[in-house]
């Protein structure tokens, strides 16, 4: 597993990314509007904020919300510990809030500090939960070869045209056409000029930034095929979408923590060599001890069941779920952590297994309170 230190932007470029999120979610019904919806407790925005957060390799990230909800967004940051995030006032349409939010790296009008002015800018919905650092990875590249750059996903219906009269005037051949998805990357000068030079009724009616693009900078952008999990949360359905796609990604993947002697290594290897046929599987062999670095590393991943096979499991197991306990992730969601204590009988007595497993069960009375689940396995090897 990667640490997670501040890495290099692909092509070498600086890159940050602005997040609007300042709809009213008319079409998901209700009073709060889709981006404070929570999900799995947690409000939705969060999610598309620490996937980019997760990105080491992006500097600033400007999330735009509308007036009345720039206290609300500065709690959930506060609460969620998300770092590099900037809360920016948005306008009355979405072209207005992205202008803003470009708008912090180039004056201080809606920010009380100026910052750095990236190269590549990311555009991307902050109710689209689901997107993996491959894709974003992608359209900043191809951003930096054409000026301009956009996930896009083949068209699942025909779209037709309807006449005056309400009948079928023309159908698009759907082959030929794509829907146009996010994330969405853009050299910043070109982008900052497009909406510097955007007439009113484009600011106030336009949904396509890299048609702004094309039009007011000349910029053909790069169309980058995306995945399936780039969808918007629209409606109250896709929220109970989202939840279950959270819920099945956290339920599939596990991480392997060896901290074994030589002899019981081979144990150590199977174990997850078994797994991978069945879930995603982290396999890591370090030294679980309280200077160990590679522990902040493991915790800070997208894992949320882990698997800790070792000698001595008191002090490993204690340690880290202490860890765990502290990052706030995983205070906000569940996570599994299973104990394995291996055992030589020839070495130990079966009751020193028993004793370790009778003192993981008290701590997991404790730990239980904070979304944490602990379980003991004692196996005996021979």
């Amino acid at each position: 597993m990667e640490p997670r230190s501040r890495g290099a932007a692909p092509g070498g470029v600086s890159v940050s990314a602005v997040l609007p999120a300042g709809g009213s979610g008319e079409r998901l019904g209700g009073a709060t509007p889709k981006q404070f919806c929570a999900v799995q407790g947690r409000p939705l925005v969060s999610y598309a904020v620490r996937a980019m957060e997760r990105i080491s390799w992006i500097s600033d990230i400007i999330v735009v919300v509308s007036p009345e909800n720039i206290e609300t967004m500065k709690t959930i940051i506060e609460k969620y510990g998300h770092k590099r995030v900037t809360v920016v006032e948005g306008g009355i349409t979405r072209h207005r809030s992205i202008f803003n939010g470009l708008k912090v790296f180039a004056e201080n009008e809606f920010s009380s500090h100026l910052l750095q002015k990236p190269e590549v800018v990311i555009i991307h919905d902050a109710v689209r939960p689901f997107v993996e650092e491959d894709i974003v990875s992608k359209v900043v590249m191809a951003a930096k070869e054409h000026g301009a750059a956009g996930a896009i996903r083949p068209l699942v219906s025909t779209v037709i045209a309807s006449a005056a009269d309400g009948c079928l005037d023309h159908s698009l051949e759907r082959a030929r056409y794509r829907a146009s998805e996010m994330p969405q990357a853009f050299l910043f000068k070109i982008i900052y000029e497009a909406y510097q030079q955007c007439t009113d009724y484009d600011l106030d009616y336009g949904t396509e930034c890299l048609h702004l693009a094309l039009k007011y900078c000349k910029t053909n952008a790069k169309l980058v095929e995306g995945t399936a999990d780039l969808w918007k949360v629209t409606y109250k359905r896709d929220l109970y979408a989202a939840e279950s796609i959270i819920k099945d990604n956290l339920s599939q993947q596990v991480c392997v923590i060896t901290n074994v002697k030589e002899t019981l290594a081979q144990v150590g290897f199977l174990l997850p060599e078994s797994l991978k046929s069945q879930i995603k599987v982290e396999a890591i062999s370090i030294s679980l001890s309280k200077n160990d670095s590679c522990l902040q590393n493991i915790i800070s991943g997208q894992c949320y069941n882990f698997v800790c096979v070792n000698v001595s499991s008191e002090d490993a197991c204690f340690y880290f779920t202490l860890k765990l306990t502290s990052n706030v992730d995983f205070v906000f969601s569940s996570s599994v952590l299973l104990q394995v204590h291996l055992d030589i009988p020839e070495n130990n007595s079966f009751s020193i297994g028993m004793e370790d497993l009778t003192t993981i069960k008290k701590f997991a009375r404790e730990t239980k309170k904070k979304n944490i689940l602990v379980y003991g396995l004692l196996i005996q090897y021979k």
